[in-house]
C-alpha cells in the first residue's frame, strides 16, 4: 500500500475547508497547535476553545470521546490529537511510512462504510438525512453533501 498511497488517498476536503465549515465542535486545536499550521487554514476556520456543537456544520455531535480513541487504539504518539491532526501533518509534507499506512488504511475504510450508507438512505439534496453522519464523514475529509 505505501507505493499506491497518492493513488488511494484522495481527500475531498482539505483542512483549511474542513475548518470553514466546521468540525469537531471548533475545540480540536488549542492555540498552542494551531501555530504549526498555516495561518490561512485559520482565517475562516469556525473555532472554540471548548466543544461547541453549533460550531458543527451540521449542528450535531458527531465521534467519539479522545477517551475512546485512545481505549481502541486510535491514537499514536507521533500524533496525540488523532487522525485530524495526522491529516493536517500530512498535508504539510511530513511523511512517516508506517503511520501514514495505518491512517490511509482507516480513512478509506471510514469512507468505504459511510459514505454509500448515506447515499444508500437518503434522497439525493437531502442533507437533513443522516446529519451525524455527514458530520462524521465531513471530520474524515470526505464531501458530506453526496
Amino acid at each position: 500500500m505505501k507505493k499506491n498511497n497518492k493513488k488511494i488517498f484522495k481527500p475531498q476536503l482539505s483542512p483549511k475547508k474542513m475548518l470553514e465549515l466546521g468540525v469537531f465542535g471548533g475545540s480540536y486545536f488549542s492555540e498552542k497547535d494551531i501555530k504549526e499550521f498555516p495561518k490561512k487554514w485559520f482565517a475562516k476556520a469556525k473555532l472554540s476553545k471548548k466543544f461547541d456543537v453549533e460550531v458543527n456544520l451540521f449542528k450535531i455531535k458527531s465521534g467519539l470521546s479522545r477517551k475512546e480513541w485512545i481505549d481502541k487504539g486510535w491514537i499514536f504518539k507521533e500524533d496525540p490529537l488523532g487522525w485530524f491532526q495526522w491529516y493536517c501533518r500530512y498535508k504539510n509534507g511530513r511523511r512517516i511510512p508506517e503511520i501514514d499506512q495505518i491512517q490511509i488504511k482507516r480513512w478509506k475504510a471510514f469512507g468505504d462504510r459511510h459514505v454509500p450508507a448515506i447515499k444508500k438512505n437518503c434522497d439525493e439534496g437531502d442533507i437533513h438525512c443522516r446529519r451525524r453522519q455527514r458530520q462524521a464523514v465531513l471530520q474524515w475529509a470526505y464531501n458530506p453533501f453526496v
